[in-house]
């Protein structure tokens, strides 16, 4: 199994974070009982200092180099990543995707039918790529902009609405595509740093909306399970 994280601020981290990909992997090196590999074209954290995805400083020193991989950027989404998903998944041969974009999207960039218009190209360019990938995709968590502007919540809802429709639709035989829930009784004020970004609470509970979907759904991998200590 070769999988690959694509997301936006809140899957590439920034200088210092443990980041819910590594969550993610332990959970997989724990539960999951055969081989898999995380790939991915970046490795980097995200700077703030520089501004830049150049840091590799993981607060995990057992967080091997190997399963850093990724395609995440700090102010990505689906815009910026239907484009170049098919060279990734073709050069690193990816048959599974964890993804979690969209928030950067209606922030910045096109409003919900347009954002999930970017969807569904972004898994169409992925199945060209490769025929039998499947994807784990999370909706679009509400940060503290779309608790203080109602029409941005608004916004947030609707695409998480057709994201939803989308999944629906183009989920086939082969290529699954499985819509994971709302990271369970996810609290801005507990869960993250600043309103969006996760702290260590959030990515723990990240990592469990997927690996419960993919528990739930594929058999794959168990219940999650934090690692001692963490």
């Amino acid at each position: 199994m070769r999988i690959m994280f694509v997301g936006d601020s809140m899957t590439i981290g920034s200088a210092g974070d443990l980041t819910w990909r590594y969550r993610m992997w332990q959970h997989l090196c724990a539960s999951h009982g055969g081989p898999f590999r995380i790939v991915g074209p970046r490795r980097e954290l995200y700077d703030p200092a520089a501004g830049a995805p150049v840091s590799l400083d993981y607060a995990a020193a057992d967080f091997p180099e190997r399963a850093q991989a990724h395609l995440a950027g700090w102010g990505e989404g689906w815009h910026h990543m239907a484009p170049v998903i098919g060279e990734a998944v073709r050069a690193h041969r990816v048959d599974t995707l964890l993804i979690s974009l969209g928030l950067i999207d209606l922030g910045f960039y096109t409003d919900a039918g347009q954002t999930a218009e970017n969807v569904r190209r972004f898994v169409a360019a992925a199945r060209e790529a490769a025929p039998h990938v499947s994807a784990v995709l999370l909706p679009v968590i509400p940060n503290v902009r779309a608790r203080e502007e109602p029409a941005f919540a608004a916004e947030v809802e609707c695409f998480n609405e057709l994201l939803a429709k989308a999944v629906a639709e183009l989920d086939a035989p082969g290529s699954e595509l499985l819509l994971a829930s709302e990271p369970p009784g996810w609290d801005l004020d507990r869960h993250t740093y600043d309103g969006t970004h996760p702290n260590a609470e959030g990515e723990h509970r990240i990592a469990e909306a997927f690996a419960t979907a993919m528990h739930q759904a594929w058999d794959m991998g168990g219940p999650y399970q934090r690692a001692a200590g963490l």
